[in-house]
């Protein structure tokens, strides 16, 4: 309770125009795909704009491009992926367990 006030979030009515501008700052984008073989275990969350997509659509292809890594979780079986929500609190997880390692 109280996250909200502690983790730094941006709202954003043009979402590329605001990656762009992040990257100018030397800001990372990455973004959830399922079209990567990277795992969100396998990257440095330093200094980094993550981008969770939809259920039903994932990232658009215009923040994909621009993106500078695409990470996935990885799933067990036939499942292919969790609601934004869960994915978000999973991905969260691993952020802050590599800053406090």
């Amino acid at each position: 309770m109280g996250a909200i006030f502690r983790v730094k979030i941006i709202e954003s009515d043009d979402l590329v125009n605001t990656l762009k501008n992040l990257k100018k700052h030397k800001f990372k984008i990455m973004a959830t795909s399922l079209q990567t073989e990277k795992s969100i275990y396998d990257v440095e969350y330093k200094k980094t704009a993550i981008i969770i997509g939809n259920e039903a659509n994932g990232v658009s292809k215009e923040v994909l491009d621009i993106s500078d890594e695409k990470i996935k979780i990885p799933m067990p079986g036939k499942t292919e992926s969790l609601n934004a929500a869960v994915a978000t609190g999973v991905i969260l997880y691993e952020y802050v367990r590599q800053r406090i390692k």
